[in-house]
């Protein structure tokens, strides 16, 4: 076991173990730290606590120090060059009529580099515009190509359902999404009520699909045979997942009817579902499947 503390260098980006030697750190302190990019400015959102050594990337950094009062002061002092470095990029992108949309400007905390995240539909030749940002700024540039999924997780936004994107509060890291999850859960495959802010399939279908396959597992497929507590035979007309209920066609005198029952009061033979997206729904939803994520920002 080896004893680690949780670092975190952007709102909501990735959790980094490094070790806290002797230091008292709790949760919410600052730290400073050396990473692959240089000394960083980092706030602790896991206190100090043994983990395996499969959960550590050797070798384990350390922290240098306790961030004092001068790190504090100096780290904002950054963001304020930032947002003057931001507005410079941008002017630099338009003198050289470039089709790339600027999204964020970092420092890093020893100032020994300048990253800027930017879209694009393609690839962008920016070796000019590196060479002007170099001249004025006196440090490394990094230019960074990121995703639309990225870009929404940096800006932020609210979501159809009314509250904060969860990649921009809490979700650490981007998890596969796939049609099938929207279809296990009865989702309509309208674009426009699937998809998020970033135009990607919701993050949230990937938090609610374990639920939904556990209760989909009780429930019969559609058109399946089953047997009512009346002893009737019926064709499941329709299936309520979250309520575990299930419409039935039984016939009576001669006469179709549908009835609604308990999962719990139907008898049927239970048998592993498959759900299936046709070509012609992949085609209609276009480009929203990401089932690898397009994160670049922890790389």
């Amino acid at each position: 076991m080896t004893k680690v503390v949780g670092v975190r260098f952007r709102n909501v980006g990735k959790i980094y173990y490094f070790s806290p030697k002797d230091y008292e750190i709790k949760t919410g302190d600052h730290v400073i730290v050396e990473t692959a990019r240089g000394i960083e400015y980092g706030k602790v959102v896991l206190a100090p606590r043994e983990v395996g050594e499969e959960d550590v990337v050797h070798p384990l950094k350390e922290v240098l120090r306790v961030a004092t009062k001068e790190d504090d002061e100096r780290e904002a002092q950054n963001r304020v060059r930032e947002r003057e470095a931001f507005k410079i990029c941008q002017k630099k992108i338009r003198e050289h009529g470039l089709e790339m949309k600027l999204i964020d400007a970092e420092y890093t905390f020893d100032n020994n580099k300048v990253l800027f995240y930017f879209t694009a539909d393609g690839r962008i030749d920016f070796r000019q515009l590196v060479k002007d940002l170099a001249a004025i700024f006196k440090t490394r540039i990094e230019l960074r190509q990121i995703g639309v999924r990225d870009e929404t997780k940096i800006l932020g936004g609210i979501g159809i359902c009314g509250r904060c994107l969860c990649c921009h509060t809490y979700l650490s890291e981007f998890a596969p999404v796939s049609i099938k999850m929207a279809k296990e859960q009865n989702l309509s495959l309208n674009q426009t009520k699937i998809s998020g802010v970033c135009g990607r399939l919701m993050c949230c279908l990937k938090n609610e699909q374990e639920t939904y396959e556990e209760l989909n597992k009780k429930l019969p497929g559609l058109g399946d045979t089953v047997t009512t507590p009346d002893g009737l035979t019926g064709t499941v007309h329709s299936v309520n997942v979250l309520r575990q209920r299930v419409k039935v066609i039984v016939e009576i005198n001669d006469e179709k009817e549908i009835q609604e029952f308990p999962v719990d009061d139907l008898k049927f033979r239970p048998r592993k579902k498959k759900v299936k997206v046709s070509e012609k729904e992949l085609k209609e939803l276009g480009n929203l499947e990401d089932k690898k994520g397009d994160s670049k920002l922890n790389d």
